[in-house]
């Protein structure tokens, strides 16, 4: 092979690994374009996932102490039905038969 045969083929390979390099450098701007993508839209998701678990928090919390309120009630009546109860069996013990 003669001098210039091999400084043309020299070229020819720098050229197509030049070539392939820089489609490796393209693809991995693409990769990049992607993951930056794909994090934001994760970041988003987690900031409404955030909002939306905030939300219902509070309801549980609204939905707890309307439990104990109403458990508060539910003995107080419980509490008046005994008092009436026991006022019936005091009047029906007095009454004679």
């Amino acid at each position: 092979m003669s001098a210039r045969a091999l400084s043309e083929l020299e070229t020819a390979v720098s050229a197509d690994e030049f070539h392939a390099l820089e489609e490796k450098v393209y693809r991995t701007i693409e990769l990049l374009k992607s993951a930056r993508e794909a994090k934001m839209i994760a970041e988003r998701d987690v900031s409404r996932l955030r909002e939306q678990l905030e939300e219902r928090e509070e309801q549980v919390e609204t939905l707890r102490e309307q439990m104990v309120m109403l458990r508060r009630e539910r003995e107080e009546v419980r509490s008046r039905v005994e008092k009436m109860l026991k006022q019936i069996d005091a009047i029906s013990e007095a009454v004679p038969a």
